[in-house]
């Protein structure tokens, strides 16, 4: 029987992101006449209201953008530097060890987790102002009504931001995320039930605190924060319960703004974020996988795994090993990402060596994403976070303070140990992808260390096999970020049997979507095709 006739219109921009309340604000934005951008900033400042353990003003993020009317195409790195007051021994005397899944460390009393001392410099708000100065459409004002307007008029609890509000970490080395949401009193007024438990699914939250510091924004600028009001206030709430960060250390924050990685895949232009980013991890793979025929070993074999399994450890273990802030530690790129390196790499698979990936230390999952492409081919794609939030709101301002020197290494003498201005490695990597220097696919992903390997999946399953963006996205992966193959439980008993019976570990995931969650949107033939993962909470929206 022929396909029924589509009904709806041919959608000309998109927008993708995993809240739906941040969509319907990136939408609005794109039907309003906002550019990429625009609605990118729309959605983030959003999510920050509704997905208040996962990003925020308090938190930090990367951003890429492509112009195709002014040939811009930038990468805005705002992770998170250690305050100016920061020593490298801090906690050296209070260091207990690695977090057991590696995600971060383990401080005496959770100091760099919990409180004013787990507090990086927030970068987020400085690079979404930055990107706005150079490439934005409409007013700076108008980026804030929809957040606003969320704050106010309250939102629900959705199934993720109930799972993330639930979550125990303890047993991994990390407090739960009650403890961090009742850690202020504020926090314990917006998130928590008389009883003292989380917010349940579908009940309300409203915040008009942060409404009001949003306006505050809206109307002076993030100046206000860095420089303003805001800042002098969040200092303040810091430093009166011991923390180092200072008004200094805000106004001195500066972005890291510069160029893509650009590495040719299969006839295609990959753009990654250069470290302390996480795109050098995902072109590191890719170098490696290009030789050889993937599809050939057919999708999600056995075969096919222990290839992949092997790039994703072999550039997980050189992340280890050289990757840390380029300002402290210059990365050696042009090996990492040579045609010689990446034909070694390859030879060893062949080979049937393995590497040894014992542990990989990186951010934690409470990140989040939005993609975006609009009608004249601008397209955007933007990772945030609070990393391990600190449970800090400062009084009366509505918004979580995030909690990255837990991602610093408490040990000196380590190319992660604890400097002041210096930013910890994050595996966040927003991309971009080009067809005869068009761009064709906007992609990224939340997801801690399993964003690199997510983000890889995605590239081949678009790329070599020529699935649609949701199927991509929603397809099973698996992840390889120790010696163990963790994969998600819709893939085959069988090939977990046949991968053991060649001797690998191999973890099952209780999960169905596992390991990151990755969202993006495809322009092929102009036409802009949206994938969101299923894992999460948000979807697609298409703008005629």
């Amino acid at each position: 029987m022929p396909r029924p006739p589509r009904r709806l219109p041919v959608p000309r921009s998109m927008i993708v992101a995993p809240q739906p309340e941040a969509v319907e604000a990136g939408a609005a934005m794109l039907a309003a006449g906002g550019n990429a951008l625009d609605a990118t900033l729309a959605c983030a400042l959003t999510q920050g209201v509704v997905d208040p353990l996962m990003c925020g003003i308090g938190g930090i993020g990367t951003l890429q953008v492509f112009d195709p009317k002014s040939g811009a195409h930038l990468v805005l790195n705002g992770l998170g530097t250690c305050p100016g007051a920061a020593r490298e021994d801090m906690w050296a005397d209070a260091f207990e060890g690695e977090c057991s899944d590696g995600f971060g460390y383990r401080v005496r009393g959770y100091a760099n987790e919990l409180g004013p001392l787990a507090i990086t410099v927030p970068g987020a708000l400085r690079i979404f102002a930055d990107a706005h100065t150079k490439l934005g459409r409409k007013p700076w004002k108008a980026l804030f009504d929809s957040a606003i307007g969320f704050a106010e008029e309250g939102w629900i609890i959705r199934p993720h931001v109930h799972a993330m509000f639930t979550m125990d970490e303890r047993p991994y080395g990390r407090l739960s995320y009650a403890e961090k949401l009742a850690y202020t009193e504020d926090g314990r007024r917006l998130y928590m039930r008389a009883d003292g438990t989380p917010k349940r699914l579908g009940e309300a939250v409203r915040n008009p605190e942060l409404a009001g510091t949003l306006r505050i924004l809206a109307r002076d600028g993030a100046e206000a924060f860095y420089k303003g009001e805001i800042g002098r206030r969040l200092v303040e709430a810091v430093q009166s319960r011991g923390g180092l960060l200072s008004l200094e250390d805000l106004a001195g924050y500066q972005p890291r703004i510069g160029v893509p990685i650009r590495l040719p895949y299969r006839g295609y232009t990959i753009a990654l974020p250069e470290p302390p980013a996480g795109g050098v991890v995902v072109g590191e793979m890719l170098k490696i996988l290009e030789r050889f025929d993937l599809v050939a070993l057919g999708h999600n074999t056995p075969d096919y795994i222990r290839v992949v399994a092997e790039a994703m450890k072999i550039a997980g273990r050189d992340k280890e090993e050289h990757i840390g802030d380029p300002d402290f530690h210059p990365p050696p790129l042009e090996m990492l990402l040579s045609d010689a390196y990446a034909d070694a790499c390859a030879a060893r698979i062949r080979r049937g060596e393995r590497a040894s990936l014992t542990r990989v230390t990186a951010d934690a999952q409470n990140t989040t994403h939005v993609s975006c492409v609009d009608s004249d081919g601008m397209m955007v794609s933007l990772t945030h976070t609070l990393a391990v939030p600190s449970g800090l709101i400062p009084p009366g301002m509505g918004f979580m303070l995030n909690g990255a020197m837990n991602w610093m290494d408490p040990r000196p003498g380590r190319a992660g140990s604890i400097a002041p201005g210096k930013r910890r490695y994050s595996s966040m990597s927003p991309t971009l992808v080009f067809k005869e220097g068009q761009p064709v696919v906007t992609l990224g992903a939340p997801g801690g260390a399993w964003i690199t390997v997510a983000i890889l999946q995605v590239l081949l399953n678009l790329l070599d096999w020529g699935m649609g963006m949701q199927e991509a996205v929603s397809a099973p992966r698996f992840s390889a970020t120790s010696d163990t193959i963790d994969i998600s439980n819709r893939i085959p008993r069988s090939t977990q049997k046949a991968l053991e019976a060649a001797g690998y570990a191999v973890g099952r995931s209780y999960q169905s979507y596992a390991f990151a969650g990755v969202h993006g949107i495809t322009l092929w033939d102009g036409v802009p095709e949206g994938g969101a993962d299923p894992q999460r909470d948000g979807y697609a929206a298409g703008v005629a």
